[in-house]
């Protein structure tokens, strides 16, 4: 008989949780500052040649969403650690008043996850002789004390991850002349949303089409309609 080895290639608890943290401020940056800049450029392209306009609007747009994505993921992401402190600060007056009740909890928790109740009785006074917090907080509220969120990692990745997908498009529209502007910005962020899809799906352990074809979806759609909202205002003269 072949013994078989254990296979650690998945992430386990609180570390897939901390990556897929990370992963969606990143993706959701990157994503945003790809398709946004590059629906802004596009659609002053559609009204205008002028590499200075075009110059102006994508840098606007890249300060104002790198800033706007870093505030809104750390007012966000503040809310829920300040959520976790509020309930850990419950559990813990709750173990302090109420030993016994919380121990019975622990048990019951436990034996639903499919343990005996003997079993679980044992292991949950283990856990708690242990640290009786630690072991509420990952079992009742899903939540390691060690392990809080970071409202400031989180703006910060949103930031960089946003200016370095912003970057692509304002580059890519005002670099090559004007005659291939729009066909190469088209290229390179259609090209980027690809990598940023199928990457945000191997790392989520997910099947990459689907994320690619609404990247890819997304982007162009964004692009078509505010090219054609440009072109209409150019055509008028506004």
């Amino acid at each position: 008989m072949t013994e078989t080895e254990p296979t650690h290639d998945e992430a386990h608890g609180g570390a897939l949780g901390s990556r897929l943290n990370w992963l969606r401020a990143a993706v959701l940056g990157a994503n945003d500052g790809i398709v946004s800049t590059a629906g802004l450029v596009v659609g002053v392209a559609g009204a205008t040649e002028s590499r200075s306009a075009l110059l102006t609007a994508g840098l606007a747009g890249l300060l104002a969403g790198s800033m706007s994505m870093a505030a809104g993921e750390y007012v966000s992401v503040s809310t829920q650690r300040d959520s976790e402190m509020a309930a850990l600060a419950v559990e813990r007056r709750e173990l302090r008043d109420q030993p016994e009740a919380e121990l019975r909890e622990l048990t019951d928790l436990l034996a639903a996850r499919g343990l005996s109740h003997e079993v679980a009785r044992e292991a949950a006074e283990q856990l708690t002789a242990r640290d009786a917090l630690r072991a509420h907080a990952r079992v009742e509220l899903g939540i390691d004390p060690d392990e809080l969120t970071n409202p400031w990692h989180a703006a910060w990745a949103s930031f960089v991850a946003f200016t370095v997908g912003a970057l692509l498009p304002l580059l890519a529209i005002v670099l090559p002349p004007a005659g291939a502007r729009l066909p190469v910005t088209v290229c390179c962020v259609l090209a980027a949303l690809v990598l940023t899809g199928w990457s945000s799906a191997r790392l989520g352990a997910a099947a990459p089409r689907r994320a690619i074809v609404r990247n890819v979806a997304g982007g162009a759609l964004a692009m078509a309609v505010t090219y054609a909202a440009g072109s209409l205002l150019g055509a008028a003269g506004v």
